[in-house]
């Protein structure tokens, strides 16, 4: 195997590192995103083919077993994955990360126990920093994909004392970690690693399906950062450059979300959202006399034809329901009649930052009829009719008007505002907040109880007859 300098390798890693900015940049835009995903992957090609030539890498049969189950598990699941479980393998890959970093650290404080002389102060704070980082997320992704895929509860975990019991937990994690490196005793490490696990776990169980797309950003800045203290051990600046992008990366979509959800990162981390209080405002909503007017889909099929304006409001139904090319074939068959059809994005609607993009990109739906939350609200008013999706929560005019819901003062798609609103839904079940949605109710207000995709597809024969 060819050995090069150090130096040579370094400025490979920077082209390397110029790659993940620029892939990272060009996700941006669906138009550039297949680009920017395969610079990316070239930049970590590079990463890797460069690290072999290091003369510290001998054993290379190792590093071939460790290629060949990754291809084995990764190419298949990134082909036969399903868009609706695409958070689930996000949530698996974040877990992956932290797992990876945990099992670095684990060797190299190894290694230094068994060496005489204190390691170096850097060293070990490397070390200690990827075994609390590493199994906490590895933990939290596994529970955050429990939850996801429904082996789990969706909603908030909890008991009595929890916060107390966390508090606990989290001060004897910094013990064990300050223990471990003063005597670098691997007892200490690995009950280091234990209370990290454990943490990780009792973090995640409390949070809501509601807030998973804030959960899954968090955990994948963690994982960056887990990433980082493994570069640092193993002075690779690879490593150092990609954690440091995911770390920041992650945080800011992190902050994003939470503003998105007028909520604060701790609110989310502590606030056990999703628990159902029936004593709250919207959880009643529809018991003060409000009446469900459910209608047919040859009814809307006449309002969709002869309409002005239509929105679609895609949510975690749609994905669930794989109707993106239904919508999407809905829409041209109205834009062919001169309807104007737009479609609305919220932030956090489904279960990964994105969701909707991705699986409305995944259908060719042009990117210039996607409008964010902020620029189509001032449209509905001006709307004739807003088709909601299998959204929820996002749609919920209580986190407007009700101060006593759990979702009050989180931003949502005014689509109570348009002349007409159509809701397609399988029941009258609560989202993932676990509140009852007042727009049900509305006066303006039809609902058509059918899975997203049936519905869709009898809309688009309904609209082609009229």
């Amino acid at each position: 195997m060819i050995t090069l300098s150090e130096n040579v390798v370094d400025l490979a890693y920077v082209a390397a590192g110029i790659c993940f900015i620029l892939g990272i940049k060009m996700l941006a835009s669906p138009r550039t995103a297949r680009r920017g995903n395969a610079i990316a992957a070239l930049g970590m090609a590079i990463a890797v083919a460069f690290t072999l030539t290091l003369e510290q890498v001998d054993r290379y049969w190792f590093v071939a077993a460790g290629l060949a189950v990754g291809a084995v598990l990764g190419v298949p699941a990134a082909r036969y994955v399903r868009m609706t479980a695409m958070p689930q393998m996000v949530a698996l890959l974040n877990g992956l990360g932290g797992g990876a970093a945990a099992a670095v650290a684990a060797a190299e404080f190894h290694r230094l126990a068994g060496e005489e002389g204190s390691a170096p102060a850097e060293t070990t704070v490397a070390v200690l920093a990827a075994a609390l980082l590493g199994p906490l997320t590895l933990s939290g992704s596994l529970i955050a994909f429990g939850k996801l895929q429904e082996v789990l509860p969706g909603r908030p975990v909890v008991f009595a004392a929890q916060q107390a019991v966390n508090a606990v937990l989290f001060a004897a994690t910094l013990a064990a970690a300050v223990a471990a490196g003063v005597t670098e005793r691997e007892l200490f490490f690995w009950a280091l690693v234990a209370l990290s696990a454990a943490l990780g776990v009792l973090l995640v169980l409390p949070i809501g399906g509601a807030d998973m797309p804030v959960v899954i950003a968090l955990l994948n800045a963690f994982s960056g950062l887990g990433a980082v203290g493994t570069g640092f051990i193993l002075e690779n600046n690879a490593l150092i450059i990609g954690g440091t992008l995911v770390g920041a990366s992650g945080t800011l979509l992190t902050i994003l979300m939470g503003r998105a959800m007028n909520r604060s990162i701790a609110n989310v981390v502590f606030g056990a959202f999703g628990t159902l209080d029936a004593s709250a405002p919207g959880a009643a909503a529809g018991a003060d006399g409000g009446a469900v007017k459910a209608t047919t889909a040859e009814d809307v099929a006449v309002m969709l034809a002869y309409a002005r304006r239509v929105v679609f409001v895609p949510g975690y139904g749609l994905a669930v329901a794989q109707a993106q090319h239904d919508v999407r074939a809905l829409a041209d068959v109205l834009e062919a009649r001169g309807v104007d059809v737009k479609y609305a994005i919220h932030p956090v609607a489904g279960r990964m930052p994105g969701h909707m993009n991705v699986l409305l990109a995944e259908a060719n739906v042009p990117y210039e009829r996607l409008y964010e939350m902020d620029r189509i609200n001032p449209e509905f008013p001006q709307t004739d009719v807003a088709v909601v999706i299998g959204a929820n929560d996002v749609v919920n005019p209580a986190a407007r008007s009700e101060p006593g819901s759990p979702i009050y003062g989180m931003p949502i798609l005014d689509v109570d505002r348009a002349g007409s609103v159509v809701v397609i839904k399988r029941s009258m079940s609560p989202g993932f907040a676990g509140v009852d949605n007042p727009l049900f109710y509305g006066e303006r207000t039809a609902m058509l109880f059918a899975d997203a995709k049936g519905a869709l597809e009898q809309l688009l024969a309904a609209v082609k007859s009229v």
